[in-house]
């Protein structure tokens, strides 16, 4: 399972990250601050997608334990 975690986060934590920058750059409040958020934003949804890759690896090895 843990093999799969790690695919999984792999994906999950760029796409959590790009999300996060996208957001960062297109609120014109937060575009001001940007950077110093930038890092701050992408560090938290790369350390976010490590728990949600372990439920995604989770689910993918019940539903395919035969």
């Amino acid at each position: 399972m843990f093999r799969i975690a790690a695919v999984v986060w792999i994906i999950l934590g760029t796409m959590l990250a790009g999300l996060g920058l996208l957001v960062v750059l297109t609120v014109p409040s937060l575009a001001a601050d940007v950077r110093s958020l930038l890092p701050i934003v992408c560090g938290a949804a790369v350390v976010a997608a490590i728990p949600l890759s372990f439920l995604v690896a989770w689910r993918i090895s019940h539903l395919t334990a035969s």
